[in-house]
Parts: C-alpha cells; sequence; structure tokens
C-alpha cells in the first residue's frame, strides 16, 4: 500500500511520525512521510501529486480535534482523493482520553479514529483489513 503520513499544521513532533513510518515500512508500505507542521493544502497537493491508498495523520500536541477536520476537508475537497480513507490517531485532545473528541472526527468523516492504550494494535489490524479489502477488490 502506499501511505502518506503527516502530523497536523500545528503539530511539530517528528517522534511519533519516525515511529509509524518504521512501523508502515516495516508492514511491507510504502511511505511518503511529510513530516511536522503539514499545512492542509500541503497535505492534499501532495495526495493529488501521488495519490495513496491511506493517509495517515498522527498529533501529539493534543490539538488533533481543531486541526485534523482541516486536513480532511483540503483532501476531500480534492475530487481524485474521495475515494481515499484518512485516519488520525494520537494525542486528540489536551486532557487524556476523551471518547466523545474521536466520535466527533468520526462524524467529520475520519475513516477511523486511534487515541486510546490499544492504538497501536487496533491501527495495526485496521491496516491488515485494508489489505484483506484491497486484494478481495482486485479479485472481482
Amino acid at each position: 500500500m502506499n501511505i502518506v503520513l503527516s502530523s497536523t499544521a500545528s503539530d511539530s513532533h517528528t517522534w511519533n511520525l519516525v515511529y509509524l513510518h518504521l512501523l508502515l515500512e516495516e508492514a511491507g508500505h510504502r511511505v511518503v512521510n511529510l513530516g511536522a507542521c503539514v499545512p492542509p493544502d500541503l497535505l492534499a497537493r501532495s495526495c493529488v501529486d501521488a495519490p495513496p491508498d491511506l493517509v495517515v495523520l498522527s498529533t501529539v500536541n493534543g490539538h488533533g480535534h481543531h486541526d485534523g477536520p482541516r486536513s480532511l476537508a483540503a483532501v476531500r475537497a480534492e475530487r481524485v482523493l474521495d475515494h481515499v480513507p484518512v485516519v488520525i490517531g494520537g494525542k486528540l485532545g489536551t486532557t487524556g482520553h476523551e471518547p466523545e473528541r474521536a466520535d466527533a472526527l468520526r462524524a467529520a468523516g475520519f475513516t477511523d479514529v486511534f487515541d486510546d492504550a490499544g492504538a497501536v494494535s487496533r491501527f495495526t489490524a485496521f491496516l491488515s483489513s485494508l489489505g484483506s479489502l484491497r486484494l478481495a477488490g482486485s479479485a472481482s
């Protein structure tokens, strides 16, 4: 799978991106890591230039619930990206695990949200399910 990995516009952390990049590559995926503090328009342009199979947004600064929807809107504004799953994970708010923020992000259109203690294992299971769906779709 081709995956675009990015932080949100206000998030300058990079250790999370390095970790995810390695996790994804070790699972056999090709990763374009856009890095930290990625504005929504740059994320969307990068995805249009080389349409991915998945967009992964990672946030550590606690502002994912604000920045994430703007990034998602920019990606969804590009018709060629309508079908691309977009997920977000990390620290979505500043007060710890906040299930209502995850629910709001799903309602905003994120394919899935990974923000709890089991996030990494749920994320790897999600990746496996995407791979299975792609294989089933190509067989028909």
